[in-house]
């Protein structure tokens, strides 16, 4: 090589030239080098702030304990259905009229719909949030909807009562659960039947002229002393019952019917269950505005960490010393 010629490999001195290069970095020599710097360009999304989590922590608690009571609801509804054998004979066939069949779709209703909110919150999921607010909106239309039918039918309600009562008490051995609700009425405001302890004259197994041994009988939920001053109730306290005249039965069974106690018991509490229901809606508006919030703070977050992310890529990228397809150096004047 000539004096006077340099190296193009040699690096350009100081005199307005670039520095010379002492080596190349990693993750310029490497082929995914610009995407790694673009990553570290952007780095780790932002942290929710302090009020963020703590709307995350209230909505995942609340909606928590929400699913174990809708967990518990279901459990109930399916062990009754199957002590009552009525899970196995609706397969096939109509839906069993059943108490214990509506408190398992409620159940099932809100232990779906207090899971979603409790993964959703949990994971920072928006869709499974989108999904628990449209649930518990529904479940807030459906009880305004329930609400206002009570409301605008309240009197038609009450004068109902005696005839429900009465259905009921023909249906007294055929279902299990109009036999618990009938006995606990008549225990609680010590009445019998509907307007009078003669309405269980309309029942098959009470009449007078029924063949079997229940005839002319009350049962033990019309007792005025049911258990007898024993530990256990007595079955057959009510025996015969119908056949005495108003002066002797009067000292055996109540002869009040539960119509009158039972309108005047719902007026009295009226109140108190509207008290209840209203504090659900509460309760239920409250975690709606909380996952609402969270939608809103993680919406924001995932903007920001976009941002952040378009920004880095759209930096200047430096070319490494040497690379591939960079300038070539310079020779000096020989």
């Amino acid at each position: 090589m000539e004096e006077g010629e340099r190296s193009p490999l040699l690096s350009q001195d100081a005199g307005g030239q670039e520095p010379p290069c002492s080596g190349s970095s990693p993750l310029t020599s490497s082929p995914l080098g610009p995407a790694l710097q673009v990553g570290w360009a952007a780095g780790p999304g932002p942290s929710l702030p302090l009020g963020t989590s703590c709307l995350k922590c209230l909505t995942f608690l609340s909606n928590f304990l929400f699913s174990l009571l809708g967990l518990l609801a279901l459990a109930i509804g399916l062990w009754g259905l199957a002590v009552k054998g009525s899970l196995g004979s609706s397969w096939g066939g109509p839906l069993p009229a059943d108490p214990m069949l509506g408190l398992l779709l409620v159940g099932l209703a809100v232990s779906a719909v207090s899971l979603a909110g409790c993964l959703g919150a949990l994971c920072e999921n928006t869709f499974l949030l989108r999904c628990f607010s449209g649930g518990l909106l529904a479940f807030l239309v459906l009880e305004a909807v329930a609400g206002a039918l009570v409301v605008a039918l309240w009197g038609p309600l009450q004068d109902g009562l005696e005839h429900a009562l009465r259905l009921a008490i023909t249906r007294y051995q055929d279902d299990p659960d109009l036999h618990f609700l009938v006995d606990q009425v008549q225990l609680g405001l010590r009445c019998c039947g509907a307007a009078s302890y003669q309405d269980w004259q309309h029942n098959l197994y009470f009449n007078c002229s029924s063949p079997g041994v229940q005839a002319c009988s009350l049962p033990a939920s019309c007792c005025i002393d049911p258990q007898e001053d024993g530990a256990s109730v007595n079955d057959q306290c009510g025996f015969g019952a119908l056949g005495l005249d108003e002066d002797a039965a009067q000292r055996v069974v109540h002869l009040e019917g539960c119509g009158a106690p039972l309108r005047q018991w719902l007026r009295q509490n009226i109140r108190a269950v509207g008290g209840f229901v209203i504090a659900v809606v509460v309760v239920q508006g409250a975690e709606l505005l909380l996952a609402t919030q969270l939608v809103r703070a993680l919406a924001v977050r995932k903007a920001a960490t976009k941002s952040r992310g378009t920004g880095g890529a759209s930096g200047p990228v430096q070319p490494s010393c040497g690379a591939r397809g960079g300038p070539p150096a310079k020779q000096a004047p020989g």
